[in-house]
């Protein structure tokens, strides 16, 4: 049974953590920390996102919060280091946060930032890792077919692993797909899937070859799971820049996922400046570890959002609730 309004928000912490470095386009991270009978969980949906996108969201801390994990398969789960749209030079600063990494997401395709800015990062990161080390690139739909294609010919020469969501819709992936299949780069869907109005009837056999599997943005494990099975595709468990609250529901998932061979996008504790536990999900040796994570009421206290943000993050949740009580969707279904 999902708990009324009263129990979800019994213990509600909002708060504003800021980030190392810019990083899709924020500086500061604000976020929802909530507490079920199963332990703490996180509602953190992006401030832009509207309610009914925003309901997935919490339907997710819902389940993590307050209904039993899967059993996990492993219990240490390997991650990527994620580089932001950083200057080249800046490259390897951000690489040393990830210890033992063998594997990058560059951030590409960013506002204002040009395409020989992006090659010069990944050069550089190329550099870093060395000829072993794997590198994807995530454009986040910001690229049309043509700029796609241009752009994976000259990041071909890097050895590139996958590209994570070129193009905005299934359509331009499936083209961009056909026209660069004989370069041998994977295409990877993330927004093609977790933004779509309805997750459960997108078909992904012709626009990718990977999926990327968020668990809050697709309403928790469960149906991250459901989708993973349903699409029939290698899968890449990734975060939403949560605090390590939030990456712990990330590592469950992919903990329980009978086949996992790619290193996971779950070590952005690093990206943060500050998190809400003494014990945070950093990466070390190139992973973290599958764990519950008990927030620290002295930095719960000392990053606590402003009266007013909270009293926004408050009236959120309410509404979310109400949309998650008088529209069930099939994420609340269990599976056959």
């Amino acid at each position: 049974m999902r708990p009324d309004i009263d129990d979800v928000l019994t213990d509600l912490h909002v708060v504003e953590l800021p980030l190392r470095r810019r990083f899709r386009g924020i500086e500061r991270r604000e976020t929802a920390l909530l507490r079920g009978p199963h332990g703490w969980s996180e509602f953190s949906p992006f401030v832009e996102y509207d309610d009914r996108e925003s309901s997935r969201w919490l339907r997710a801390a819902i389940e993590f919060g307050w209904e039993e994990a899967p059993a996990p398969i492993r219990g240490r789960i390997p991650v990527n280091a994620t580089v932001p749209a950083v200057p080249a030079d800046d490259v390897a600063e951000v690489l040393d946060t990830f210890p033992g990494a063998r594997t990058a997401k560059v951030k590409v395709a960013e506002r204002g930032s040009e395409l020989a800015d992006d090659l010069a990062r990944v050069a550089a990161v190329r550099q870093a890792l060395g000829g072993a080390g794997r590198i994807r690139v995530d454009a986040n739909g910001a690229w049309n077919v043509d700029e796609a294609e241009h752009a994976i010919r000259q990041l071909e020469r890097f050895d590139i692993e996958y590209v994570e969501q070129p193009c905005a819709t299934l359509d331009e992936l499936a083209e961009l797909r056909g026209r660069i299949r004989r370069i041998g780069i994977d295409i990877a869907a993330d927004e093609g899937l977790r933004k779509a109005d309805d997750p459960d009837s997108v078909d992904l056999s012709d626009a990718a070859d990977i999926v990327i599997v968020k668990a809050a943005p697709l309403g928790g494990i469960g149906p991250a799971l459901r989708h993973a099975a349903r699409l029939g595709l290698p899968v890449v468990v990734s975060s939403a820049l949560e605090t390590s609250v939030g990456l712990a529901m990330g590592a469950q998932l992919a903990a329980a996922l009978p086949d996992l061979r790619f290193d996971c996008g779950l070590g952005t504790a690093a990206l943060l400046a500050a998190d809400v536990t003494d014990r945070p999900l950093l990466p070390f040796d190139g992973g973290i570890d599958v764990r519950r994570v008990e927030p620290d009421p002295a930095l719960l206290e000392r990053w606590a959002a402003s009266p007013e943000r909270t009293a926004w993050w408050r009236a959120r949740i309410e509404r979310t609730h109400a949309l998650l009580a008088a529209i069930p969707t099939t994420e609340d279904q269990s599976p056959e």
